[in-house]
């Protein structure tokens, strides 16, 4: 199944210093075409039926859960799949933000086309709700007046944005939809020895190291069986998941400390400790040093940092370090 066939009319894009955006729900026949391409991006996210995109010689179906991105400049052209009863998507026109092409550049496919799927379905609503905030936003017009809510976009299929916080506003929203698909649909890394249900797991705990981890809450999340879990994790690992879950605490709680002036107890608490004090001991027995002092240490002149540790300099040059520890 492929795009050959469109009418050779052309549908002009919209300028490229335009945002717009706007949902459809078409049936069969429905068509564009762009042989010149557009002077802007477009962003295509399906929510229902089927569609086909094609731009250059690359081209994809788009089924629900899937972000398509066109580039600007080169042709292309997109309709409701043959034999699909209809396609219900959301669009954008606008100039891409420079970081955005960094996030889709895994998902290029050729001639400027980039196809962003899967997205997992727990995703779906919140994409959805961003589309209708970047359409309701789109419309505000940056007076003292509040920006509409998401519900206003069943006043209308499209808007444009023109005023400069509403253009940005709408892009705000753009970026969250792009980043949440690209980061999303790409599947963790494949590492040699470690079951892909292992890697999962550990990329829970190191997203929310606070979070209410449990041996069973873990397994849960990997359709696994708390023993079968545990053993595996330990065993491919080489430490259990609440060890785990202690080392990614201490971990954040670190970096707390080192970026943050929270009071240690919040410090605690924001890093999953229940106990200030259970804290400051597995703190100290990580890091050799109490999380306050391990602030201060981490806030002086690193020229005072090597010998408070231990760290000795060469002799006759100073300032740098032999990288041995007296």
């Amino acid at each position: 199944m492929n795009a050959d066939g469109l009418p050779e009319t052309a549908v002009s894009a919209p300028p490229p210093g335009l945002v717009t955006v706007g949902r459809y729900d078409e049936g069969p026949g429905y068509a564009v075409n762009r042989p010149q391409g557009a002077d802007s991006w477009l962003f295509t996210w399906t929510t229902d039926g089927h569609g086909l995109l094609a731009q250059g010689a690359a081209e994809t179906r788009a089924d629900a859960g899937a972000l398509v991105v066109l580039g600007p400049g080169v042709p292309h052209r997109y309709l409701v799949r043959p034999g699909a009863r209809h396609w219900r998507f959301w669009w954008a026109h606008c100039q891409a933000r420079p970081s955005w092409t960094a996030w889709l550049s895994p998902y290029a496919v050729g001639d400027g086309m980039y196809v962003v799927a899967p997205v997992p379905e727990g995703l779906h609503d919140r994409m959805a709700t961003a589309f209708a905030r970047m359409l309701s936003d789109a419309r505000w017009p940056g007076s003292d007046t509040r920006p509409p809510g998401s519900s206003a976009a069943s006043d209308g299929p499209t808007a444009v944005a023109h005023g400069a916080a509403a253009r940005e506003l709408a892009l705000c929203s753009l970026e969250e939809i792009v980043l949440l698909a690209s980061a999303a649909a790409r599947p963790l890394p494949e590492r040699p020895g470690v079951d892909p249900r292992v890697s999962r797991a550990e990329a829970l705990i190191a997203a929310d190291p606070a979070g209410p981890h449990t041996v069973r809450s873990l397994a849960e999340e990997v359709a696994l069986s708390p023993s079968r879990f545990a053993h595996l994790f330990t065993e491919q690992l080489g430490r259990s998941p609440m060890r785990a879950v202690r080392e990614a605490r201490l971990c954040h709680a670190a970096r707390l400390l080192e970026a943050t002036d929270l009071p240690v107890e919040r410090v605690a608490f924001a890093s999953g400790f229940a106990s200030p004090f259970h804290f400051n001991r597995v703190f100290r027995e990580r890091h050799g040093t109490p999380p306050g002092a391990y602030r201060a240490l981490c806030r002086r002149d690193p020229a005072e940092i090597a010998p408070a540790i231990g760290f000795t300099a060469a002799p006759g040059r100073r300032g740098e370090g032999t990288g041995q520890l007296s």
